[in-house]
């Protein structure tokens, strides 16, 4: 057999392998970061709650000082949405506030339209704990298709270092006199 066709059946089999593998994966995901915070939860919930609020620690935000951002549906509380157009940074996307338990839980539907479509549910959770207010940032979900359980196979290193920066800045934000 000549080099190239045996350099052609290994590239081969590891592309088999890879798909392989990925086809495996299981079909949901959960991505999750926390952080500890000086401040009473109402106060951390604030930011979270409202849209208006997310310049203040969104790591996203500060990808794109041009990003085109439109609020729509309920002015406050459940029903609000936000989307977001940019670059290749951000992408195209749009969360509707989904669920609402003052200082205790803030649930959305986050849809990514470019790249996507993917829909996740996202929530923060806040623990009081003594003086402090742990903050947790989930993301659940499914991966259907070949090419989504890839991706989600990356979340973690993709979206992870978003939510550590995001809830550094929060932690700035809520703590701040």
């Amino acid at each position: 057999m000549q080099t190239w066709m045996k350099v052609l059946a290994v590239f081969a089999l590891v592309i088999a392998g890879l798909v392989t593998f990925v086809a495996t994966r299981p079909t949901h995901f959960t991505l999750s970061r926390s952080t500890e915070i000086a401040a009473p939860p109402e106060k951390i919930y604030a930011l979270v709650a409202d849209f208006h609020e997310w310049p203040k620690w969104s790591p996203w935000e500060k990808k794109d000082l041009a990003m085109k951002k439109t609020y729509s549906g309920a002015a406050t509380g459940v029903g609000q949405i936000y989307e977001w157009a940019d670059n290749k940074d951000v992408g195209k996307g749009r969360m509707t506030m989904q669920a609402l338990e003052p200082g205790k839980l803030v649930r959305l539907k986050l849809e990514f339209l470019d790249p996507g479509p993917f829909t996740n549910d996202t929530r923060f959770a806040f623990v009081v704990s003594g003086d402090k207010t742990n903050v947790f940032w989930t993301m659940e979900g499914e991966s259907d298709g070949l090419a989504q359980k890839a991706m989600s196979l990356m979340m973690d290193s993709l979206v992870g270092p978003d939510f550590e920066a995001g809830l550094a800045a929060m932690k700035v934000a809520a703590e701040a006199k």
